[in-house]
């Protein structure tokens, strides 16, 4: 296991800053995420990682040793595609070796390498078979395993599953940390796929714009985010615009006009929001409860419009004077939700979150 750290990485592609003094740290051992919309840089990231790019200025460093110019081929890591770029005439066990024979490791020593990586995939009874014998998920599990039997310091996963349908991408997001943490490996992986890094990752980092808009656990990122930009990449929100009331210690007081007076928490720590100054309020479909009483505090009149029923839960478009929130309700009872009499929509503190308009 080794660290990683970015320092004040800089890359430029002519005149366009792909990135712009980026820095960071990935603990050893740690499944890092890079999260953003096209373009932020979380892929020309990857490259820069990898060797297949030079930044402009700033280091990487593995461990205490500084690869900022070191070729791809020593570096030592293992690398997993969007495409599963396999051999479709060689063996999966052959395809599995490649990397090792290229690196003139023993016939032995292959063998009993090829072997272990493929058990760690739960591959070992398709050594024999061909490529295009397997399924998807299957290919995917072979190129995880020839990433992994060059015994990498570090492995980078750029968008690994997105060419598996819905169900094998559930499974091998359990498979591939699982085996990351099994082999002790840090992995930086990228994604466009909210999901994947909210139920793989130790942490993430958000790109905006070849910049970090916020480093954090997934929890951190989805329940505090720190800007508008963060909270409605990751994951549905509603935003309330609104003007600060008042504000200390974190907190605020939001004057959303015809929806009323809520109290937030502020989602960056650097922010110290002035008296008038204008603001938004993410607040998650999930975190509204509906009442038929006023609650008080954090409360919001109106109506239950549309409703899409999904068993576990349903999602409503609930109409009020300042405009529709979406809400979703878990274990719901769409028969006690009429669309002909008001109710309240309410959401605690906690969930409210006060970020820069």
């Amino acid at each position: 296991m080794i660290a990683l750290t970015i320092e004040n990485l800089v890359k430029k592609f002519g005149d366009t800053v792909a990135l712009d003094g980026i820095s960071f740290r990935i603990e050893p051992g740690e499944i890092f995420f890079l999260l953003g919309p096209s373009g932020c840089g979380k892929t020309t990231l990857l490259r820069n990682i990898a060797g297949f790019y030079i930044p402009e200025s700033g280091r990487i460093l593995f461990g205490q040793e500084d690869v900022t110019r070191l070729p791809p081929h020593k570096r030592n890591t293992g690398m997993m595609f969007q495409s599963y770029a396999l051999w479709p005439h060689m063996t999966v066990a052959k395809n599995v070796a490649f990397g090792l024979e290229e690196r003139k490791v023993s016939a032995a020593e292959i063998k009993k390498r090829v072997g272990e990586a493929l058990e760690s995939v739960q591959m070992s009874a398709y050594a024999d078979r061909k490529i295009a014998q397997l399924s998807g998920g299957q290919q995917q599990r072979v190129a995880l395993a020839r990433a992994l039997v060059i015994r990498p310091r570090c492995l980078l996963l750029d968008e690994p599953l997105s060419n598996l349908d819905a169900r094998l991408r559930l499974e091998m997001r359990t498979e591939i940390r699982r085996v990351c943490k099994e082999s002790g490996l840090t992995a930086i992986y990228v994604t466009h796929d909210q999901k994947e890094a909210l139920s793989i990752s130790d942490r993430m980092a958000i790109l905006e714009g070849g910049k970090i808009a916020q480093i954090g656990t997934p929890e951190q990122v989805y329940r505090r985010p720190r800007s508008k930009v963060v909270a409605d990449f990751i994951g549905e929100t509603n935003f309330i615009p609104g003007k600060i009331r008042s504000a200390a210690a974190g907190r605020a007081v939001v004057d959303a006009g015809t929806l009323g007076v809520f109290e937030g928490v502020v989602g960056d720590p650097n922010w110290l929001p002035k008296p008038g100054e204008e603001a938004e309020m993410s607040i998650r479909p999930e975190c509204w409860t509906l009442h038929e009483t006023n609650p008080d505090k954090n409360s919001v009149c109106g109506r239950v419009g549309d409703a899409v029923y999904l068993g576990e839960i349903a999602q409503y478009r609930f109409s009020t004077a300042g405009g529709p929130l979406k809400i979703f309700e878990l274990n719901p009872r769409l028969s006690a939700r009429s669309s002909d009499r008001d109710l309240f929509a309410a959401a605690q503190a906690e969930d409210v979150v006060v970020v820069r308009r």
